[in-house]
């Protein structure tokens, strides 16, 4: 079962989730980012559900691992079309909407494709093994799209303060999880490590949160600020 901190980590990520989609409500930009808080609110019912899981059944058990490998997958699908609606808001006043989504079919295509031919000779639960190559190898395709993003709106001087600020956390966020996973891979005997994770995942909806209560949707900025060095 987990331990103390893992249900204070639980619990405020779960609430920082929620919180973006009441800010969301509140100032009347849920359907703006209708996938952002599509997202979070799968993100905290599954959240809920592995708890209940774990709790009624055990980590080891089946009904855990199905439910965990294939909630994630679902996630990382979701925040997949996150990222791709940012991709829409980016270059939506160049007319590239179409261009946008399909380029993102053939790419969640192509990826389904490589994930099914990598486990496809594997006869040891093939469904578990797809949910989970799938999930990894869109979590790749999702950083690099990220990255991709972030070099649009620089080159594109995107001047929206949430859009950039949006992208920017996502960034972070995505780069964050990439360098914990490599920190696990040097060091895995450091139980602190396994934090890492779960507090990324409070970061997240927190900082979404804090930049739609700051920031109205006409608020502009000039993104090269941010990249800017002091002499």
């Amino acid at each position: 079962m987990p331990g103390q901190v893992d249900l204070i980590i639980w619990f405020l990520g779960t609430a920082f989730e929620l919180l973006f989609v009441v800010c969301s409500l509140a100032r009347k930009s849920f359907l703006h980012y209708f996938f952002l808080n599509l997202y979070l609110l799968i993100s905290t019912t599954a959240s809920i559900g592995r708890f209940l899981i774990l709790w009624s059944y055990g980590q080891g058990s089946d009904q855990y691992m199905y439910f965990y490998y294939y909630s994630d997958a679902l996630l990382t699908l979701t925040l997949f079309c996150a990222l791709i609606s940012l991709y829409l808001h980016v270059f939506g006043e160049l007319r590239a909407g179409e261009y946008v989504k399909w380029g993102a079919v053939f790419l969640l295509l192509g990826t389904a494709g490589f994930s099914y031919a990598v486990v496809a000779q594997s006869t040891q639960r093939l469904s578990t093994s797809f949910a989970y190559e799938l999930s990894q190898n869109l979590y790749f395709v999702g950083l690099v799209l990220t990255y991709i993003l972030w070099g649009a709106v620089l080159k594109l001087r995107e001047t929206r303060t949430r859009l950039v600020q949006i992208i920017l956390s996502l960034g972070l966020y995505f780069s964050g999880y990439a360098a914990s996973y490599a920190l696990m891979n040097f060091s895995a005997r450091l139980s602190v490590i396994r934090y890492i994770c779960p507090v990324l995942g409070c970061f997240l909806p927190l900082s979404w949160s804090l930049t739609i209560l700051r920031h109205d949707e006409e608020a502009r900025l000039v993104p090269a600020q941010l990249v800017a060095v002091p002499r």
